[in-house]
């Protein structure tokens, strides 16, 4: 599959608004909403978080991920595990921000769609003659009605509205631009906030003004997806399209600015006053006679950014569990659209999140305490990554120590104004996160663990014992083919388990040993094979070389390999009986997947036996072997084998004669 190609096309544009823009887009909807919170609504404070909502927007938006990150693609493909495949040869420790960033991006993914569809559905709030209030039970029912048929949804995929996305969105970038304009001049005080001195005032001035930046960080809580969805929509039209995106945005928080400064100035906004007002910065600037109007096309923009987050949830474990960080899950291909996927599990675990987000919080201004802490770590993880990515791309070093020093800087930051929501909801969001963590932590250390113990042989040793079994006709035959999946990177080498399996513990005489091996490579859409010969017609080892974005399908692709082996006369694969040779019987495949468990017989430090329970009680509740692979049951046997890593050395154990 070739890389998607950076040329700017009008449908590449659409898609883009369509694809990537909904979280970042959704922003104007709670940012202002946030920042007056509880306040007295003066033009210090107005102009100044205006200030750093467009510098924000410009060095962390703009400058970071648009004009630098975009350019870490892995073969047209972006997102933190495909940043993490370009590096990982760099440093082992690298490891830990991807795996970090990874966990904080599923996080923000479970409260995305809560605050955004809620703080659309409250709008309704402008409509006295509804009587809804803040919290109350009508816009949870509506918001977890929405959230439940949006997860329900999911499994038919969205061929048949996705190709909806891109104009729905153009027409809420428009409604954005639109209501801006038309309050843009309402105050004109509100343009000094273009100057970045009223920026760095505020912070310095304003009484707990550096606090206020958890709530402006807000504005730039999808910038991250502009990356991830990088493989959708290719570079060129992720660039042209957020100068219109950034535009609209802007205008419309002017818009706000400028309607709070002339209609709200110095009114102490408290609870009381916001319910009696119906006070709503965003949806303030609508005429009475648009809000419903508004509400449904606000709403249905939520939805378009939750489903950009949940998609790229699906694509981020997927890639995690070809990177061997994440347990094996069904994956289920909805439609031929390109890169949709459904993860039935983390479906449902998304779909528990977010409503139990919305019954915890309940408005959109308690859930903002939650937002954002997980982006920002996101953030710093990318930081990381990116600057070693530039070390490999040989760039000046005094450029790489600017990057790292102004972002470092700037993102910790916002990761310490945004700390101070922690106990308001934020912990929310770390422990979501580092649930996510450990799982992928546990399942990357167990299996450096196992590493350690995992035996390989010489294969050429023991070629002629197989080749004897193969001939002894006093033994049984177990299959024409035996296939067995090796984990050995090294053709002249073979796992001592799978020797043992073939010759000690109930030797399988087969006509045809096949030895089949996947690699995950750093490229996404990588999809070859090669074949050795270790002993024509007798001995014959396979290696498929799979990209990370790749669904490892070895059934069928093995098929493939034997249909062209056949074709280029390299095998016979006819059945060696003679009653079936003789009427040209294909002869039966058998697959042999060796399946671990944790033996007694251990004498593991404490954490590492903690790791192993816990990786065992993962697999457990994950997808099997021989289904993550893509094999068919009918034709698989699973053989279970202890695994000891660190035996019993010192059993103390006294023998004693009787008289």
């Amino acid at each position: 599959m070739k890389a998607p190609t950076n040329r700017v096309t009008a449908a590449g544009l659409i898609i883009a608004l369509g694809i990537i823009y909904g979280d970042i887009g959704t922003s104007p909807l709670y940012v202002f909403n946030s920042i007056i919170g509880d306040r007295v609504v003066s033009e210090e404070l107005i102009a100044g978080t205006l200030s750093c909502i467009i510098w924000t927007l410009t060095i962390q938006t703009t400058i970071k991920y648009v004009i630098l990150v975009l350019r870490a693609d892995n073969r047209g493909e972006g997102g933190t595990f495909a940043l993490y495949a370009l590096v990982r040869r760099r440093k082992k420790w690298l490891v830990i921000p991807a795996m970090i960033g990874g966990a904080s991006l599923l996080a923000d993914g479970i409260i995305t769609p809560p605050i955004s569809i809620t703080s659309a559905v409250e709008g309704l709030k402008k409509l006295p003659a509804l009587g809804i209030e803040d919290g109350s039970n009508t816009v949870v029912i509506i918001v977890l009605t929405i959230l439940t048929l949006f997860f329900f949804m999911q499994q038919f995929g969205t061929a048949s509205i996705g190709s909806m996305f891109g104009p729905m969105m153009s027409v809420w970038f428009t409604m954005l631009l639109v209501l801006g304009l038309v309050h843009v001049f309402d105050d004109m005080a509100i343009f000094k906030a273009l100057n970045p001195y009223y920026a760095v005032s505020f912070l310095k001035n304003y009484p707990e003004g550096y606090w206020l930046l958890g709530a402006v960080f807000l504005c730039t809580t999808g910038a991250e997806a502009l990356y991830s969805d990088l493989g959708h929509c290719g570079r060129g039209n992720i660039r042209f399209s957020w100068i219109y995106v950034k535009t609209c945005l802007l205008v419309n928080y002017v818009g706000q600015g400028s309607y709070l400064l002339s209609h709200r100035k110095d009114l102490h906004i408290t609870e009381e006053v916001k319910s009696a007002l119906s006070i709503n910065a965003f949806y303030d600037l609508m005429p009475h006679w648009f809000i419903i109007p508004g509400v449904v096309i606000a709403t249905a923009a939520a939805i378009i950014a939750s489903q950009s987050m949940i998609s790229g949830a699906f694509t981020l474990i997927s890639e995690a569990m070809r990177l061997n960080l994440w347990p094996k899950l069904r994956i289920r291909y909805p439609s031929e659209a390109k890169g949709q996927l459904y993860i039935p599990a983390i479906n449902f675990i998304m779909f528990a999140g977010c409503t139990g987000v919305v019954l915890f919080f309940r408005k959109s201004s308690n859930m903002e305490a939650a937002y954002g802490l997980a982006i920002i770590v996101t953030m710093l993880a990318t930081t990381i990554l990116y600057a070693n990515y530039l070390v490999l791309q040989r760039a000046k070093s005094y450029w790489i120590y600017l990057f790292l020093t102004v972002y470092l800087v700037v993102e910790t930051g916002y990761l310490v104004a945004l700390m101070v929501k922690f106990t308001h909801g934020g912990y929310i969001t770390l422990v979501i996160g580092s649930v996510m963590f450990f799982v992928m932590y546990i399942w990357y250390r167990a299996r450096k663990i196992k590493n350690r113990y995992v035996e390989f042989v010489r294969l050429e040793h023991y070629i002629p014992k197989i080749q004897e079994l193969s001939n002894d006709k006093s033994v049984p035959k177990y299959a024409t083919h035996l296939v067995y999946l090796t984990s050995a990177n090294n053709p002249k080498e073979i796992e001592h388990k799978i020797i043992y399996s073939i010759l000690n513990k109930k030797p399988k005489r087969s006509d045809i040993y096949w030895f089949v091996h996947v690699d995950t490579r750093d490229d996404p859409y990588t999809c070859e094979y090669k074949v050795e010969h270790i002993i024509p017609n007798d001995i014959i080892r396979v290696d498929f070389r799979l990209g990370f974005r790749m669904e490892p399908r070895i059934n069928l692709m093995f098929r493939k390999v034997v249909e062209d082996l056949v074709a280029n006369k390299e095998v016979n694969i006819m059945s060696r009986y003679e009653s079936l040779a003789s009427s040209g019987t294909v002869g039966n495949f058998q697959f042999m997947v060796m399946e671990k468990y944790l033996s007694q017989d251990n004498e593991l430090p404490f954490m590492e036996r903690v790791i192993m329970k816990f990786h065992f009680w993962l697999k457990e509740h994950s997808l099997s072997e021989e289904k993550g692979f893509g094999l068919d049951a009918a034709n698989v046997t699973v053989e279970k084998f202890p695994l000891i890593v660190a035996p019993v050395t010192n059993l103390k154990l006294k023998r004693v004669n009787e008289d």
